[in-house]
């Protein structure tokens, strides 16, 4: 049996686990792949690469496994807040997690254009570069499907935070109003993606750091004690 300052440790190298696989997919791996508007230029890349690039999709996916765990060693630490809200988060975490792994197909089909394997012969090369640019852009898109999901997420975990007094009340505040901010990108990016703003394009900051202050918060701190009822006589 682990205390609860060891579980609040454990959620928070799980979450540290999703920060730290999802950058390295994100940020080391497709920004250096992904040449805007060049299809050539990608499907060179992914080529040259592809070591690199299949690092990435296993990244994405380890990600994708930590952040299905976090809500589930998270949520013995918040059974006495609301039971509902605790099935709500580990729901839309699971959703979440389905989408992204799924979505994972459309960085396997870019990889398998670019290989050029026997059964894609009919396809020219500027073909295959031009299918596999089209799967990149749609594992973007899919992304942002998700985002649906591991943006609901936030409400049930920022409200039972705020509530239960374990963590920091501001870091529940925060992570509410990601809530918002995540739910206000996802119909920007569909919407009204030729509208530009520079308080759209950072709506999703509170998001950032609620995880964030989260994670180390978790790591560092643990969680405290939970309340009390004190009789007054």
């Amino acid at each position: 049996m682990i205390s609860d300052k060891q579980r609040a440790r454990l959620a928070g190298l799980s979450f540290l686990a999703v920060i730290g696989f999802g950058v390295f997919a994100e940020f080391y791996v497709r920004q250096q792949i992904y040449v805007f508007n060049d299809p050539a230029a990608t499907a060179n890349n992914i080529a040259e690469y592809s070591s690199l690039y299949t690092l990435g999709i296993v990244s994405d996916l380890m990600m994708a496994l930590a952040y299905f765990l976090f809500p589930l060693i998270l949520h013995p630490l918040f059974l006495s807040v609301n039971k509902n809200l605790l099935r709500l988060m580990i729901l839309s975490v699971s959703v979440a997690v389905t989408i992204l792994c799924l979505n994972s197909i459309n960085q396997i089909a870019a990889l398998e254009m670019v290989n050029g394997s026997d059964y894609l012969g009919a396809l020219s090369a500027d073909q295959r570069d031009g299918w596999s640019t089209f799967f990149l852009k749609l594992h973007g898109k899919g992304y942002k499907i998700a985002q649906i999901f591991y943006g609901l997420y936030l409400l049930p975990l920022g409200y039972l935070i705020y509530k239960s007094g374990r963590i920091p009340k501001i870091i529940g505040v925060f992570l509410m109003l990601g809530f918002v901010g995540d739910f206000i990108d996802y119909f920007w990016y569909f919407l009204f993606p030729d509208f530009d703003s520079i308080l759209l394009a950072n709506i999703t900051l509170p998001a950032d750091l609620g995880e964030f202050s989260l994670c180390l918060w978790l790591l560092v701190m643990g969680i405290r004690p939970p309340k009390t009822v004190e009789a007054v006589s």
